[in-house]
């Protein structure tokens, strides 16, 4: 006997979750995810490893010839657009169509984004740009959650499941940039994108040929519009509209540079977005007394993982900028290869940290602690590179990194990552409201547009500084944060008790069935 027989089923899906582990001891539909997501990441990171260098890269070799911290700012703020953009992903899928077709379709504009980018011209470049983040935006959050619709919720596998869907991520990431910057080298920047729109075609594919795996899940729309509210969503989208052309109008008044003011725009409205939506969470009298609690510990989590993407989203950003002008490569190594480090080293550990955290479920490191821990480390590796872009110049091309410095401080990174990101989506579908199932996905991915954000105005304020300076003010701002989410672990562990509780029970009586 395996599993806890009187556990509800989650409502998305039949049949309960214990007896189902025909994919690696998991339910089967997560191997349908799991390739899904490996195309799907192939193609935004095979995008993402050569966009700054497209964006900076001189006119005459194929680039668009911005300045280099322009260039960074707008990689950064794309990013912060992305996951800003999952908003509407969780609205379309909690109020309208549901989980999974939100997936399908948004995997379809993606597509047609890097068939845009793949086409010579700003004006493709852009909008290619602006159709792979609302695409992304339908898609990423909500193929997050229905893998957590798989489990029930007192299911101990949870937590590992994240951990093997994490992987796919990574797989996907490792080899794009290969195959991204081969292109590149032997046809341009545009054959690169190309290669981007042909593993979003793969990932819409597998999606549609998966479907029967998920029994269900994803189908449900868990909080339907009301008929009056439906005649009235023209109005709310022009709104929206309306309302972000206000923000980007007001921008305008200081800043008369329009990218410099989208800029802006765009980092004040992720910033002002998850006030609103913890606020609407907190009010709604659909949420209980017991997910307030569960929400009000999600708070410092959430605080946690923006600071954390501040730095660790730098990576196509800083870091490849790093890479290509003051790294010695040797005359042999491209400097989009970096960007395969950070997911081999996930695919070599992921597994290691997915037995441990269900071995160690319901006991320290708890969840508080692991995001505390994932902060900590990414403020040291910020200091380093700090110490780096400090060492090494430019001038003359002369005292150059060694190869080996940046792959370490990536390394180090992927250490904090593999605290923080699984365990950070496993514990957004547990802390999450049922009624803002979807929605509360979304706002894990916000912490990640806020950060970006937070990213690119620190990239506009610090221009005239040296690269040094910039991470050695993040590496300490981030320092100071982990340790305050270290005296509030305590107080978080208690918000979320009842859950840990579950999870202990639940793995416990797992292990006295499989005896």
């Amino acid at each position: 006997m395996t599993g806890n027989p009187t556990a509800a089923p989650d409502a998305t899906r039949g049949g309960s979750s214990h007896d189902d582990r025909a994919f690696l001891g998991h339910p089967a539909g997560l191997s349908s995810l799991f390739f899904v997501e490996m195309w799907e990441r192939f193609s935004y990171y095979g995008m993402r490893a050569i966009l700054v260098y497209y964006l900076y890269d001189a006119v005459t070799s194929g680039g668009l010839g911005i300045a280099k911290e322009t260039a960074q700012s707008v990689v950064a703020i794309y990013g912060a657009s992305v996951y800003l953009l999952s908003v509407v992903g969780g609205l379309v899928a909690d109020r309208l169509i549901g989980a999974r077709r939100s997936v399908l379709y948004g995997g379809v504009v993606i597509m047609s984004g890097h068939l845009s980018l793949a086409i010579p011209g700003a004006v493709f470049t852009w909008l290619g740009i602006a159709l792979v983040a609302l695409g992304t935006g339908l898609l990423k959050p909500n193929l997050s959650a229905i893998v957590g619709s798989l489990y029930d919720t007192d299911d101990p596998r949870r937590d590992g499941g994240f951990q093997i869907f994490y992987m796919s991520i990574n797989i996907g990431s490792f080899f794009s940039p290969f195959v991204v910057a081969a292109l590149k080298e032997a046809f341009g920047y545009h054959a690169g994108f190309s290669a981007a729109a042909a593993g979003m075609a793969l990932a819409v594919v597998l999606f549609v040929r998966g479907k029967a795996r998920l029994r269900g899940a994803g189908d449900d729309i868990p909080s339907p519009l009301e008929p009056s509210e439906r005649s009235r969503l023209g109005l709310y989208l022009a709104g929206a509209v309306a309302g972000f052309l206000a923000v980007v109008f007001l921008a305008r008044s200081w800043n008369a540079d329009l990218v410099g003011a989208t800029i802006d725009a765009i980092s004040l409205v992720c910033l002002i977005t998850p006030v609103i939506y913890f606020t609407v969470m907190f009010r709604s009298p659909r949420v209980s007394a017991a997910e307030r609690s569960h929400l009000a510990a999600y708070i410092p989590l959430w605080i946690g993982s923006a600071l954390f993407f501040m730095i660790f989203e730098q990576a196509a950003g800083k870091m490849a900028t790093f890479a290509e002008q003051n790294t010695d490569l040797g005359g042999w190594i491209l400097p989009e290869w970096y960007q395969s480090i950070n997911p081999i080293a996930v695919i070599t550990m992921a597994p290691l940290f997915g037995w441990l955290w269900t071995r160690r479920a319901g006991r320290f490191p708890t969840t508080p602690a692991k995001f505390a821990i994932a902060v900590l480390i990414i403020g040291l590796s910020a200091l380093m590179m700090s110490a780096a872009f400090a060492t090494y110049s430019v001038e003359g091309g002369a005292n150059r990194a060694p190869f080996y410095l940046l792959g370490l401080i990536f390394i180090i990174q992927t250490v904090g990552e593999l605290f923080l990101s699984p365990v950070g989506l496993s514990a957004t579908t547990l802390l999450a409201p049922r009624a803002f199932a979807s929605q509360a996905m979304a706002l894990w991915f916000l912490s990640i547009s806020a950060g970006q954000a937070i990213a690119a105005q620190s990239i506009k304020l610090m221009a005239d500084l040296p690269d040094s300076t910039f991470y050695l003010v993040l590496g300490v701002v981030t320092l100071v944060i982990s340790g305050v989410l270290f005296a509030l672990v305590p107080w978080t562990r208690g918000k979320m008790q009842d859950i840990e509780d579950r999870k202990r029970a639940a793995r416990d009586a797992d292990v006295a069935g499989a005896r």
